[in-house]
């Protein structure tokens, strides 16, 4: 059995994504990083770096099977299904480059915009500033991708895309205040948005609530 550790947080939506696409049995484990639950020692002891999603694959070969990081664990379900990433060639690996873009820059940028902007009770005007610009930056180079290529990845829909798709949907709600005058005139990642977000899978993930 599949047992994803989560929250209701862009990250923690990734992984949701790809086992509902996927379509396998899992069990969905509320980790409630609002009561600091990812301090837990029996969190710890799956996620050292105290941070969700986290994995633990019970049917892996050679035993139980833990793993941490949003990207690690996408990777790890697609290879095991053979679905949303080729096994080799020129489409995996512009997929794990997308892939790596969000988890290095569109997630943290957009992260720290929401924390520094909406979140913190003092405002910093050259923290705010700074992450606004480089949410801008990225989300510039995310709309030049999608005016060429239908996904992140070219052709297919990927890990890539289910990476980025809850970051990119709070520039719509959460930081829409501060970045809607960019995305406004940003056609292409609206498009992509809409395709994404109308997948039956994608819209499960998204709904999903602790219990």
């Amino acid at each position: 059995m599949l047992n994803l550790y989560t929250w209701t947080t862009p990250n923690g939506r990734k992984p949701l994504i790809l086992l509902e696409e996927l379509g396998v049995p899992y069990v969905a484990h509320a980790v409630n990083i609002g009561k600091n639950e990812q301090f837990t020692p029996q969190f710890l002891a799956i996620s050292p770096n105290n941070k969700i999603p986290a994995l633990v694959d019970d049917a892996a070969p050679g035993g139980a099977l833990t793993i941490m990081e949003s990207g690690a664990i996408l990777t790890y379900l697609a290879e095991q299904s053979g679905r949303f990433l080729d096994a080799s060639g020129p489409g995996r690996y512009k997929a794990l480059e997308w892939l790596h873009w969000q988890i290095g820059g569109l997630g943290p940028m957009l992260g720290q915009l929401g924390f520094f902007a909406k979140r913190s009770e003092e405002k910093a005007p050259l923290a705010i500033k700074r992450f606004t610009e480089e949410a801008e930056r990225l989300l510039g180079v995310m709309e030049k991708r999608l005016a060429a290529v239908p996904y992140l990845a070219g052709d297919d829909y990927t890990i890539a895309d289910m990476a980025s798709y809850a970051w990119t949907l709070t520039t719509t709600t959460v930081t829409k205040d501060v970045l809607a005058h960019t995305v406004a005139n940003m056609p292409s990642v609206h498009r992509w948005l809409a395709a994404v977000g109308a997948r039956p899978a994608v819209q499960r993930a998204m709904a999903w609530k602790p219990a």
